[in-house]
């Protein structure tokens, strides 16, 4: 989502403003544990609503028009001719198991252009409708921007099919084009951005975060990389780059660029990296690489730092081992812990190891400009998901969805598969909203349990972490257990077959809700008032006397520093019982 960038950027780039963020990581079938591939994404906003989007197959009637909604304010941009059929859509994928994520990346203010009116969110789903694998859903987003233009800010998508991964990076054109006699070149100058795609070799992962990753790429050879004038070769399985013709000319028309085509970096170009790219936007990516191959990452921690902008990160690296889901759901839930930024750690954690810090994420303090971090793992997230993508199964069944809504290091993530034409009742769109509660909501639920936990974290979350690893845990084995099952009700009869699916989730995504749903009573019970409950055997003590009164609460003692800083600030208010020497 949306990395909104200020007018003019701060000395260091330290008052970068950020109202939207994501993050994805992309991970191959070669890398990955059981030959899936995989995409995740955080839809980070102060102002969305976690809730599961389900747009069902349909046919059209031809010359039928769609409107474009922008998905960020709900405005209408326009209209667009309707495709004949469209594809069933659950979520982010698709039911021919293909999924899409984005992180905004926005780019220089002067690309930005309005002329077009298919926006980043249209473009995703739109493409979902109508595409059945990656390398169809990177055609069909260069046709829908080159009939309609695009009008958001830099973008940089995963997308991902039961075979392959992609990175896909595009950018308006806002600057004008002027011809040698300075006049603005109509011509030429058209509303389709320029973008890039690459396919992430197998065996590899990936991830970006708000800040454009491609930087050189192979050019045109007719083989392994194409241009949009030859986009009909993009079904070529050898092929592995792809990008919009214009993508060097434009910066070139701009006087963006002026050295060898061989030497163009898209990011360079359209998307410096500056302090803020790197320590509030890659320093993501590298948290998620450490997870993943610490001695290949490590050395790039003054990059992630923003202490050394010409130490770039890789596109892509090579997992140690290789990736299940499990990993997956960690990667999502990360606060740089064992790092130089562990936000666990420093002061603003508070007494009780809280990784989370309220906005503004730049603050000033007796003139001097500082940052909070910013982890993959937040509190403003409406939902977030893995996409699973397996080939070994019929595709409505391959493809899942891990879904999860609130912040990701406490969420729990049910599976959905993508074959699904029916949404479990506690993400249902219209299930409550930002100023209704609703308390079949899953997203107030998880809020309630997060918000209660923010206040004690560091023993809250153990409690929290304990429902989660049951939960998710026993739904990853019921996947493995049930998925050749109902792959086969599904060939056996279609019919029957989605609606096993659809039972299914719906049934994991209530036992998820029913236990979470326990879990805040649980709760609010053991660490009312400050105090922690005594329990044993998974029941509270009572006093001996009545069952009804709790033994004496724990009342743990705050940590020593924040005594000391207690002390240090209150001073002679602060009484000595220390018993004098005698």
């Amino acid at each position: 989502m949306k990395r909104i960038l200020s007018a003019a950027l701060l000395i260091a780039a330290l008052a970068v403003g950020e109202a939207y963020a994501c993050t994805n990581f992309l991970v191959t079938k070669g890398a990955s544990k059981d030959g899936s591939c995989f995409i995740s994404y955080a839809a980070d906003s102060h102002v969305l609503y976690g809730e599961l989007y389900y747009r069902p197959a349909a046919t059209y009637p031809a010359g039928t028009m769609m409107d474009i909604i922008e998905w960020d304010s709900g405005k209408k941009l326009g209209q667009i001719k309707q495709a004949l059929a469209t594809y069933s859509v659950i979520g982010n994928i698709n039911e021919h198991q293909l999924a899409i994520g984005e992180t905004t990346f926005g780019g220089l203010e002067e690309l930005a252009d309005q002329r077009g009116i298919i926006d980043y969110g249209s473009l995703i789903y739109i493409t979902l409708q109508r595409a059945k694998n990656a390398r169809e859903a990177i055609r069909i987003f260069h046709e829908l921007t080159s009939e309609y233009g695009y009008c958001s800010e830099g973008e940089s998508f995963s997308i991902a099919d039961a075979n392959e991964v992609w990175i896909l990076e595009m950018v308006g054109k806002g600057k004008q084009m002027l011809d040698k006699k300075g006049n603005v070149d109509v011509k030429n100058w058209t509303k389709s951005p320029v973008w890039v795609a690459r396919r992430i070799p197998d065996g590899y992962v990936s991830g970006h975060a708000n800040q454009a990753r491609i930087t050189t790429f192979p050019l045109e050879n007719g083989k392994t990389s194409i241009s949009t004038k030859n986009i009909s070769k993009i079904m070529n399985p050898s092929v592995e780059v792809v990008y919009s013709s214009d993508v060097i000319s434009y910066a070139r028309a701009i006087g963006l660029f002026s050295g060898k085509d061989e030497e163009f970096s898209f990011s360079d170009i359209y998307n410096p990296v500056d302090f803020g790219g790197a320590r509030f936007c890659e320093a993501r990516v590298w948290a998620a690489f450490m997870h993943l191959n610490k001695e290949v990452a490590a050395p790039y921690e003054d990059y992630a730092r923003g202490e050394n902008l010409t130490h770039r990160m890789p596109l892509w690296i090579k997992p140690a081992e290789k990736v299940g889901v499990e990993d997956m759901f960690s990667l999502m839930r990360d606060h740089f812990e064992g790092t130089s930024m562990d936000m666990t750690k420093d002061v603003g954690a508070g007494p009780f190891a809280c990784p989370y810090r309220w906005r503004p994420m730049t603050w000033s303090y007796e003139g001097k400009k500082y940052i909070h971090e910013r982890a993959t793992s937040t509190q403003q997230t409406g939902f977030s998901f893995i996409a699973q993508c397996r080939g070994r199964f019929p595709n409505p069944v391959g493809g899942i969805l891990w879904f999860g809504v609130d912040d990701t290091y406490s969420t729990c993530y049910v599976p959905i598969f993508c074959g699904c034409t029916q949404v479990p009742h506690c993400f249902k769109v219209g299930n409550g909203d930002l100023m209704t509660y609703s308390p079949t909501s899953a997203f107030w639920l998880f809020n309630q349990v997060s918000n209660f936990a923010y206040l004690r974290y560091n023993a809250m979350i153990k409690d929290v972490q304990k429902v989660q690893s049951e939960l998710e845990t026993n739904f990853i084995q019921l996947v493995k257990e049930q998925s050749g099952v109902l792959a086969d009700q599904y060939v056996a009869n279609n019919e029957k077959g989605i609606e096993a699916l659809n039972k299914f989730s719906s049934n994991q995504a209530s036992i998820m809700f029913n236990r979470w749903k326990s879990l805040s009573q649980y709760l609010l019970v053991k660490y009312m008032d400050g105090n922690i409950k005594k329990e044993k055997g998974g029941r509270f003590l009572n006093n001996g006397n009545d069952e009804h009164i709790p033994a004496s609460p724990d009342q743990p003692r705050y940590p020593d520093w924040f005594y000391k800083a207690i002390i240090d600030d209150v001073g002679n208010n602060i009484q000595d019982l220390t018993p004098e020497k005698k």
